[in-house]
């Protein structure tokens, strides 16, 4: 399928981005800035095409407006990587609700918008027509440069359907690279992990497409399909880790294999105390000369706290729409 690049906008028009600014937090603080680093080239391009931003996404699954899920300090941390010095020559702001007409006018004096999280209203997940078109009024392309949440029938995600559409440098780099997994070298070992049990959705259609699939974190008390190719870990008595013949298990399968595909910790990674099964099974996967993918922030800042990002071939935005491609390849995002 081929999709329209954002090098195609004209200039000096209003677009509306789409990009994944749910970051790894730990006490409300920023672990991890690896997808707002990604998106930054195609921001830029804008930029320098003149063009006014309204940025939107999510962060986290807030129960409508709930503090603890605001995206203002991912707003900070955004213009400090693009404004590195301070020098404040990008004029932004920040608008806490969903307001088109101060939004039209913030656009009127501002290079960057940046709106607040799209999940605090029932519009966004419940894929509501009307929820962002009026955007169509005054903004004149959609730029979607999310690939983590491409998988998700969201209004923020099918806008395209309202506006001429096209797609970040970041979400065109993922998506090709993905095509690399049609035709994986075998064996193909798909590791689980982290506590989100959307992971296990599509376990039965995924298995034909694997030769092993490891559960590790919190999945394994979520299970319930059972088949050979599938290898749930042991858990610590406190169940905050994987144990250590898991471990070995896990990596005796891992040396052998030729394609990896990792989404998901092994273990409350978060607190330094359950690191362990996460930090042995990134540095097996780190030391095979497999292909490498890993997917999800969490896995993600994981192996960059171990300095081994450099290690792997490929590192997928998000582990919920890797799994979807893997099965389903006509996704939610792509404009017709």
């Amino acid at each position: 399928m081929k999709l329209k690049s954002v090098e195609e906008i004209i200039p000096q028009i209003r677009v509306v981005l789409r990009l994944d600014l749910d970051l790894p937090f730990f006490e409300n603080k920023i672990i991890d800035d690896s997808r707002l680093l990604k998106s930054l080239p195609t921001i830029k391009l804008l930029l320098e095409k003149n063009c006014k931003i309204l940025i939107i996404g999510h962060r986290g699954r807030p129960a409508g407006i709930e503090d603890k899920y605001t995206l203002r300090p991912v707003y900070l941390e955004l213009m400090s990587l693009l404004e590195p010095n301070g020098e404040n020559l990008i004029e932004s702001v920040f608008v806490p609700e969903i307001n088109f007409e101060q939004i039209d006018q913030a656009l009127a004096v501002n290079n960057i918008v940046f709106l607040e999280n799209i999940r605090f209203w029932l519009g966004e997940e419940e894929n509501s027509s009307d929820f962002l078109s009026p955007l169509s009024s005054f903004c004149q392309a959609y730029v979607n440069d999310a690939f983590a949440v491409a998988h998700r029938t969201h209004a923020s995600i099918t806008l395209w359907q309202h506006l001429p559409s096209f797609y970040g440098l970041s979400f065109l780099d993922e998506y090709n690279h993905l095509d690399s997994l049609r035709n994986p070298l075998r064996p193909l070992t798909l590791i689980l992990g982290g506590a989100k049990e959307d992971k296990l959705k599509h376990l039965d259609k995924l298995i034909p497409h694997c030769d092993h699939i490891l559960i590790g974190g919190k999945l394994p008390q979520l299970l319930s399909l059972k088949d050979s190719k599938i290898i749930p870990a042991v858990l610590t008595s406190d169940t905050f880790d994987i144990d250590e013949e898991s471990i070995a298990k896990f990596t005796d399968i891992i040396n052998s294999s030729k394609t990896i595909i990792w989404a998901g910790a092994m273990g409350f990674y978060e607190n330094e105390k359950y690191r362990k099964g996460t930090e042995k099974i990134a540095s097996a996967i780190a030391a095979t000369n497999a292909y490498k993918v890993i997917a999800g922030g969490d896995t993600s800042a994981s192996v960059s706290n171990l300095n081994l990002k450099d290690r792997f071939d490929f590192i997928c935005s998000g582990g919920g729409v890797l799994l979807e491609f893997l099965v389903n390849q006509n996704l939610p995002a792509w404009s017709n």
